[in-house]
């Protein structure tokens, strides 16, 4: 099932620097990020990955992701950037409540490959 992480920041005088490693199994081979959401009330996502893992981060703004294996549900809400959610194989999600300034990355270990997507809900 998916997890909600800490990524590991450190604060100074000078800003805040957040690091993104070891969070994905193997290495990342495709990043995009989703921002300009018309609507809080816009979905996103409705899919799940067979074999792909994605980590999402709220860099700026907000939004809530809900996410089902078919035995658990959970919601999860990306507020801050120092926040990762990791999308685990076979869990399927909606992305909804995007702030206006919402720019949400994310992060895979797989590149694009259409025949890993399922779209109907477990």
């Amino acid at each position: 099932m998916s997890k909600l992480i800490q990524l590991a920041t450190h604060s100074s005088a000078r800003g805040d620097l957040t690091v993104f490693e070891k969070i994905l199994p193997g290495e990342i081979k495709r990043a995009f990020y989703i921002y300009n959401v018309g609507s809080p009330t816009q979905e996103r996502a409705l899919h799940g990955h067979r074999k792909e893992s994605n980590a999402l981060i709220a860099l700026a703004g907000q939004c809530r992701i809900f996410v089902t294996n078919g035995e658990e549900e959970k919601y999860f809400h990306l507020t801050v950037p120092n926040e990762c959610l990791v999308i685990e194989p076979g869990d399927w999600h909606i992305i909804d409540e995007f702030t206006k300034d919402t720019v949400l990355l994310v992060l895979s270990n797989e590149c694009y490959d259409p025949s890993d997507y399922f779209f109907d809900r477990p």
